[in-house]
């Protein structure tokens, strides 16, 4: 972190289906010049938005390869259906660029596990591979996290996290591939829930079991769960609840608690809430939470592109640095074979392993 961005002036990015304005374009260190949308009246209506706004109007392309023939490329961003994810990061590889993946990292865990490889060999030639976990790189995150893994709370002993969120039928009518296996991978949990559960395994670790259940309860239309919960066990001994919906109307906060026998913090839609702990030193660790990331904090106008911005200020100097990134591919694989196990555990009624969804997918502990 604190790379001066204008080291890499001009670093051109390409992003796949992208259906919103992309927060990379309030990067200095980063230049939008080329769309791709297998829909053609989709990339330029987003073009012509970003013209409107000011910015330099990116090339457009209705295929990936088209694109990465015929643009300046270094990264190529994947914001397309969780389904083709992978099918998408192995073409960028294969022609040498950079890629970053939009969570969650794919719906199929064979899949992911062969761009685990991927990025391992492309590794000793520079290419970088990363997955947005942009909560990673909150301040309220980070102090939690390193209080969690130097001991500051002691014995860790549970982890509460709430994603009470609402999504309409319109939402899910939007388009064939929401709520679907095949192209959505899954609907709260997978989804909503996945930055939560990168969380949970970045301040506990690898879980050993996971107990679930499901439910379709405010939809219609869909293949997949607006409700779920799941109680996650680690080695420690410690318990994890995790709660995740888009049957929460209106939608709430975003809630993580974490727990330990000398301390405790709670981070409530990113922002630090509270943060205690036996040793008075402890505590201090909070005083680096700058104030707007405390609960109640102004945190501007658009706090949700802050994070974004972190993390590709990471991705930035991890190419410029020939480093490995902050958020790697192995990191994003455990957290979508833990969503995995949610769903196979609900899916059978039984508690699971997850070695039963990992050893086959190259995840370690």
């Amino acid at each position: 972190m604190g790379h001066p961005l204008d080291a890499l002036p001009g670093r051109r990015v390409h992003a796949a289906r992208v259906r919103e304005r992309p927060r990379i374009l309030r990067h200095p260190g980063l230049a939008l010049t080329a769309l791709v949308d297998a829909a053609p009246a989709a990339a330029a209506a987003l073009a012509d938005q970003l013209v409107a706004e000011g910015a330099a109007r990116p090339a457009e392309f209705d295929a990936l390869g088209s694109a990465l023939a015929a643009a300046d490329i270094d990264i190529v961003v994947i914001c397309a259906p969780s389904g083709l994810h992978v099918v998408l990061a192995r073409e960028a590889l294969a022609a040498g660029k950079h890629v970053v993946i939009e969570k969650p990292f794919d719906v199929s865990l064979p899949r992911t596990r062969e761009i685990l490889a991927l990025s391992q060999r492309a590794e000793p030639g520079g290419l970088v591979v990363s997955v947005i976990s942009q909560h990673r790189f909150d301040p309220a995150s980070r102090v939690v996290a390193e209080a969690a893994h130097s001991g500051v709370f002691g014995r860790l002993t549970g982890w509460v996290a709430s994603v009470a969120w609402w999504r309409s039928q319109e939402y899910y009518d939007s388009g064939q591939w929401r709520g679907t296996w095949e192209l959505d991978g899954g609907g709260a949990v997978m989804n909503q829930g996945v930055h939560t559960v990168d969380l949970l395994v970045w301040f506990l670790g690898r879980p050993v079991e996971i107990d679930a259940r499901t439910a379709l309860l405010a939809h219609e239309r869909v293949e997949i769960e607006d409700v779920a919960v799941a109680t996650i066990r680690f080695a420690s001994g410690a318990l994890a609840v995790l709660h995740a919906t888009t049957a929460a109307y209106p939608g709430l906060s975003v809630r993580v608690q974490v727990h330990g026998d000398r301390g405790s913090a709670i981070i409530d839609d990113d922002q630090l809430e509270y943060f205690g702990t036996a040793d008075a030193d402890g505590n201090r660790a909070a005083d680096l939470v700058p104030a707007g990331e405390l609960r109640g904090g102004d945190r501007g106008e658009e706090p949700f592109v802050a994070g974004h911005l972190r993390q590709y200020e990471d991705i930035v100097a991890a190419i410029a640095e020939r480093r490995a990134p902050g958020v790697t591919v192995a990191d994003a694989l455990l957290s979508v074979a833990v969503v995995r196990a949610v769903y196979l555990s609900a899916s059978l009624g039984r508690p699971i392993r997850l070695d039963e969804v990992a050893v086959t997918t190259g995840v370690s502990a």
